[in-house]
């Protein structure tokens, strides 16, 4: 008998992944969005509270997975009322009538909480401290989960990779600018941890089948800067004796969102419960580069 789900942001990066993985898992899917990238999705914005309560009420699903967010650290930064509208408020409208409904939510966070300053990767241990915009947002969404949601899975991310056609961010840029130039810079002064959503797909799917409600990393393995990751994908490319990557300063790039020296982090709860299966973001971005670029 397959387990009815509703996944909101079905237009987006994660989900063109765990959506599929969904289906093969024995998922029957109402993929909801407020972009109707194609006919399977259905329109939901989740800023509007009556919206989120006819549609969950409507589909009757026995989880929710609530991907949908304002991703884009910058705006978020520049416009306060839009990211929390949409991180805070619209988490809390979807968790609100969950909470009615008794239906399970999972939650998608970011390595962003964290405010940076740790010269160790950040586990599921450590507390918060968002130094901008977007991150307070998201964690303020934690907050709301955990205090409305008896079973609740919020699942953090670090700096996310995904399908081609959808990916706009730093994979497929640099991708873009070896295309056209003979060198490029990057940012050799933050360091994080790369989250292929094809693995974490898989890897949410396996933290909701082990039934241990609860907060969760889920990363590759490994950390590095963006300017190790360019690296990497230079040689993976086989370009490495044709382009060059320059080490800079993020002072280099300046922002209006700050951002803190790490958003590395390691999967402590998921090596403690021996379901860590995600692999090294080296391997990962090898089967994504096979994947998409020829």
């Amino acid at each position: 008998m397959s387990v009815k789900a509703l996944v909101t942001g079905a237009a987006g990066m994660l989900a063109s992944d765990l959506c599929p993985v969904l289906y093969d898992a024995g998922y029957e899917i109402l993929k909801t969005d407020i972009n109707l990238r194609d006919k399977s999705i259905s329109k939901l914005d989740i800023r509007e509270k009556e919206s989120v309560e006819s549609t969950i009420k409507s589909f009757s699903p026995e989880i929710v997975f609530h991907l949908a967010a304002e991703t884009d650290v910058d705006l978020c930064e520049r416009d306060h009322r839009h990211s929390y509208m949409t991180n805070s408020i619209g988490t809390e409208n979807i968790a609100l009538t969950c909470s009615a409904l008794n239906i399970p939510m999972v939650y998608i966070s970011t390595s962003a909480v964290f405010d940076g300053t740790s010269p160790e990767p950040y586990t599921e241990f450590d507390t918060p401290n968002p130094s901008n915009i977007y991150a307070r947002s998201k964690y303020a969404g934690e907050l709301v989960v955990e205090r409305l949601i008896k079973n609740y899975f919020i699942i953090r991310a670090g700096w996310m990779v995904g399908g081609w056609d959808i990916d706009k961010k730093f994979t497929r840029k640099i991708i873009e600018l070896l295309r056209t130039q003979d060198e490029i810079k990057t940012v050799s002064d933050k360091v994080g941890s790369p989250t292929f959503t094809f693995d974490i797909a898989q890897s949410i799917v396996r933290i909701v089948k082990n039934g241990r409600p609860g907060l969760y990393h889920s990363a590759n393995k490994g950390m590095c800067s963006r300017y190790e990751y360019a690296l990497k994908l230079l040689e993976l490319i086989g370009m490495k004796d044709k382009k060059r990557v320059t080490p800079v300063s993020s002072a280099h790039f300046p922002l209006s969102a700050p951002r803190g020296r790490s958003e590395a982090m390691i999967n402590m709860k998921l090596e403690l419960l021996g379901i860590n299966k995600m692999p090294h973001w080296e391997e990962s971005l090898k089967k994504y580069l096979s994947m998409y670029v020829k």
